[in-house]
């Protein structure tokens, strides 16, 4: 199997687990911050989770899955995107850990996942970057 096509599947693989849990959390958004461990209330809280968790993981899912859909046009630009997202979250879990921050294992599972994706992004812009033979 090509470089090309293992970077298509990893940006296939990562549009669909973008839209399950932006599904969830436009559908459950109450519920899906409880399985995290994240006490949300207020007025906003349903309107505000379904828009920052549902909407930009909709969003995610869509350019990725041009990115695999159309790799000429869309696979760079969702790999910088992943690069960018992931990094942030990569970054932020690991200023939460010096500072002490504890999580749940629903929050290391998706802090692993952000993690992998990161690194995975990043391998596959190096890989895509070398010319193919």
């Amino acid at each position: 199997m090509s470089i090309s096509m293992l970077i298509r599947l990893f940006l296939a693989l990562i549009a669909i687990l973008f839209v399950a849990f932006g599904l969830w959390s436009i559908s459950d958004p109450i519920g899906m911050t409880s399985q995290l461990g994240v006490t949300v209330g207020g007025p906003s809280a349903a309107f505000e989770m379904r828009g920052v968790f549902g909407g930009v993981s909709l969003g995610a899912a869509t350019l990725t899955a041009a990115g695999a859909i159309n790799p000429s046009r869309f696979q760079r630009p969702a790999l910088y995107f992943l690069l960018a997202y992931m990094g942030g979250y990569t970054l932020s879990r690991l200023i939460s850990l010096i500072l002490g921050d504890s999580a749940t294992s629903s929050g290391w599972i998706f802090a692993g996942f952000e993690v992998l994706s990161f690194l995975l992004a990043g391998l596959a812009l190096r890989a895509s970057n070398r010319p193919q033979a």
